[in-house]
This record gives C-alpha cells, sequence and structure tokens, in this order.
C-alpha cells in the first residue's frame, strides 16, 4: 500500500462516528422565529429574515428550510414576502405553516396599509415550499399593534385554532377552509394563574401584577393536555408555558423552559416544539453568528425529553444542537445549499435555476455532515457551477478543512455568473462508511471565484 492510500485508510479509520448539528442551524444569512412543521418525512422550517446592518425588525420576506436528518438543511430561499400581499407594506414577522387536506396554509403577521397597525395575513401553497399566494387579499384579522406571532394548530376533532398577539393572547377558531372564520375575534383571560407573574404594571399603580406573557406563542398538545408555550418576562424575554385541558383555557402556568442567560445574545427568543423521526425538538433564535444580535438573530435548536411528569426540562442553548438521525447519500444529486455548515457563503435564488450558493471566496467552506460512501466504489465528483471571471478550484475533503482529498474539481469561467455548466473530475482516493464532506473552495484572493448549484458522486 502506498504511503498516501495509508495515510487515508487511517484517517477514516479515525473519523468520529458520532455526528450532531451546529447552532446556529443556518450560517447563510439571519434568520428568526422558527416554525418547524413535519410533512412525508421531512421536517421543514418556517422562518423570518433580518436584514444585514437592521437596527430594527425590519423584515422584508419569509424563508424555508428542511431536513431529513436533523444536521445538513436544505435552503428552499424564500417563497413568500410582503410584496405577496397587496395590503401589506411592512414588518414581515414571526409566521406559522400547517398542512390540511393537501393544501398548506402560512400564517404571517404583517403591517397593514388598510388600518396603519399590525394584522394576519394568510397565504396557500400546494407543496411545503410553495409557490404561496395571498389567498383572500385582505388580512384575515386586522386589528392592533397587539396583531403578531401567530400559532395554529388543528385539533383532535378537526377544529383548527389560531392565536396571536402581545402583550396578550387572542384567539379564533378557524372554519374547515383554513381561510376564514365565524364570530369575533376572542381575547384570552390572562391570570397570574394562568401565565404567572410579570413586572407591575408602571401606568396603573395599585393594581395587580401582568402576566409573565409577552409575545410569539407556540400551541401543541400532547397526552391530551394543551401547552401553550411563549416568550415571556419583558426585555430581556426568556421562555416560559402554561398547560389546560382545554385548547382555551383556563390555563396553568408551568414555568421557565429556555431561562434567559447570554447563552443567546438576544433580547428576543421565539419558541417551537415538534416530534420528528421519534424524537422531541425545542427551536429558538439567538444572536451568535458574527455581527449578530438583537436584530441579527439566527435559529438553534435542540433535542430533549420530557420529565417523567410530562413537564418540560430546563433546556439551555448549546453550540452542538441535535444529533443525526439520518445519513445522506452522496451518489444522489446534492443541492450546494445543502449544508451542516458553512463559512463565507450565501445563497441566491431565481426562477430558472432556484437557490444556489453565491459569494463564495478562497478559503470558504461548506460542510455536509453524515454522508454515508457504503462499500466505496466512487469513481468521479461532479459539479454544476458557473464563473463570469476566472473559477476557481473545489477541494473535497474528508472530515475536516485539512481533512484527506477525496477529490479536486477546477472550475473555469463558463461566461456569465448563471451561465452553467457541468464539470466532472476523476475521484482521486476512494472512501467507505459515513464521513463528513468538507467542501472547500481555493481561488484568487480577494475576488469572488463562482457560483455553485448541485453536486455528486458517481
Amino acid at each position: 500500500m502506498s504511503t498516501k492510500k495509508y495515510l487515508l485508510s487511517l484517517a477514516l479509520l479515525m473519523a468520529a462516528s458520532a455526528v450532531s448539528a451546529e447552532n446556529p442551524l443556518v450560517q447563510t444569512c439571519y434568520t428568526t422565529d422558527p416554525a418547524p412543521m413535519v410533512s412525508g418525512d421531512r421536517l421543514y422550517l418556517y422562518t423570518g429574515h433580518d436584514e444585514d446592518g437592521a437596527d430594527f425588525f425590519w423584515m422584508q420576506e419569509w424563508r424555508v428550510y428542511s431536513t431529513d436528518d436533523m444536521v445538513n438543511w436544505t435552503d428552499h430561499g424564500s417563497p413568500l414576502a410582503i410584496e405577496d400581499f397587496a395590503w401589506g407594506d411592512d414588518r414581515a414577522w414571526a409566521p406559522q405553516t400547517i398542512e390540511r387536506n393537501g393544501k398548506f396554509y402560512f400564517y404571517v403577521p404583517l403591517h397593514s396599509k388598510l388600518t396603519g397597525a399590525m394584522a394576519i395575513g394568510v397565504a396557500v401553497g400546494d407543496t411545503p415550499t410553495g409557490p404561496f399566494k395571498d389567498a383572500l387579499g385582505k388580512p384575515l384579522a386586522d386589528g392592533n399593534w397587539a396583531y403578531i406571532d401567530p400559532t395554529v394548530f388543528i385539533d383532535d376533532d378537526g377544529q383548527a385554532y389560531l392565536y396571536w398577539g402581545n402583550p396578550e393572547i387572542y384567539y379564533v377558531k378557524l372554519n374547515d377552509d383554513m381561510i376564514s372564520f365565524e364570530g369575533e375575534v376572542q381575547k384570552m383571560e390572562m391570570t397570574v394563574e394562568g401565565f404567572g407573574k410579570g413586572k407591575m404594571v408602571e401606568m396603573e399603580p395599585g393594581k395587580d401584577y401582568r402576566t409573565t406573557y409577552t409575545e410569539g406563542p407556540w400551541i401543541m398538545k400532547r397526552n391530551g393536555k394543551y401547552y401553550m408555550i411563549y416568550a415571556a418576562g419583558g426585555i430581556p424575554e426568556h421562555i416560559a408555558y402554561s398547560v389546560s385541558d382545554t385548547p382555551t383555557g383556563p390555563w396553568k402556568y408551568m414555568g421557565v423552559i429556555m431561562p434567559q442567560s447570554d447563552g443567546t445574545n438576544s433580547f428576543t427568543n421565539h419558541p417551537a416544539v415538534m416530534d420528528y423521526k421519534g424524537k422531541s425538538y425545542f427551536f429558538y433564535h439567538t444572536g451568535n453568528l458574527p455581527g449578530g444580535g438583537g436584530f441579527a438573530r439566527s435559529v438553534a435548536a435542540e433535542p430533549f425529553e420530557y420529565n417523567a411528569d410530562r413537564t418540560f426540562p430546563t433546556i439551555l442553548p448549546t453550540k452542538e444542537g441535535a444529533p443525526a438521525v439520518g445519513t445522506l447519500n452522496p451518489r444522489t444529486r446534492v443541492e450546494a445549499e445543502t449544508m451542516a455548515w458553512s463559512e463565507g457563503v450565501s445563497s441566491e435564488q431565481n426562477d430558472k435555476t432556484g437557490v444556489y450558493v453565491s459569494d463564495i471566496h478562497n478559503g470558504d467552506y461548506i460542510k455536509i455532515a453524515n454522508a454515508d460512501f457504503g462499500k466505496g466504489g466512487m469513481k468521479k465528483f461532479g459539479a454544476s457551477v458557473a464563473s463570469a471571471l476566472r473559477g476557481g478550484v473545489i477541494e473535497v475533503r474528508l472530515d475536516s478543512q485539512d481533512g484527506p482529498v477525496l477529490a479536486e474539481l477546477k472550475v473555469p469561467g463558463t461566461g456569465g455568473w448563471e451561465n452553467w455548466k457541468y464539470i466532472e473530475t476523476p475521484v482521486a482516493s476512494d472512501a467507505t462508511g459515513v464521513h463528513d464532506i468538507y467542501l472547500v473552495f481555493k481561488g484568487r484572493k480577494g475576488p469572488k471565484l463562482f457560483n455553485f448549484d448541485y453536486w455528486q458522486f458517481k
């Protein structure tokens, strides 16, 4: 055996088998207000998008990501934005999407041109990633500044409920069409017994304490109990929850799930809980990307187990996140925007190509976790790339940025940033078993090198 093959084999044997996600889950842009939904065998994650350099919640669009292993997330871009609602003009804040009868209903808050306040809208699509279209041409509920952060669920009897609100909770019983409701908007009774003791209401001295509930409700049902999880405590926020025997209360305050801590680096938080492939996950957001903070937030997730008495444990933010619940097949076409971690790159989209990786410079990289090479036998590595300049190189490495080189693909100029060309190169060394893949980008220092659509081994 040659020295090169011996060193590669040794590296493969030493590669770690346990793989976890890394928080935040998305590094190509700032993401906020997570809302997971399971459809088929994938978990879809709907988020807001904080703009770079924002000094307030100036948010223009919603984004969608998905996974089938909890470590590699595919960027599906933005299927819905302010411009899709003729009656809205600002503040694309926290969304949630739900599936019913083969349709996907996307509930959003927006600043309304009609009343000059916040309102709740709904769009509908045929797939989890859209396209989505405003279902009504007007708000579903247009009211006041408290009309933000919708959360939706369908009870066991088929009745759907929509909740929203800051600093109180509003709700309606949705009709079967999911885009209308009968009667008036109802306001939840907010008691200390139901939502905990908050801060004194300064404008009304002598009155009782207001509740700790602030905003960002998330409704769910488990073992016959209804759980309302929410951002609490004012600014800075922590995550707390209340429980009821009915979907509309009365509620019993249960305590804190995620304490406010330096680990979030954000004065807001926003909860969501979802079971997927037999595991439970808690979603939230932090300011933990470079340049992050209260107006530059990023979605994260933690695995957890309920306590024996069905209560939530205390959940703290971590860098490690959730362990893998599946592997990725490198023999199939893999979108370049599917990644477990990245450094330096961004994503863009258009109607022809869809989403692709852009802003690639020398030294940037993409990590793909838990790729299963099986018994090996890889002969070629190929990628779809585009460059208006001189291109660069994709180094395919195993298990680290400096790991063994599996292949080296030279990317030429293709005549334009969206003039795509599929290029293949022989695999220099074979790999077997499960490994992380690092796609390391090299080229001239300074300029953008190329765009990157997809890759695969053959």
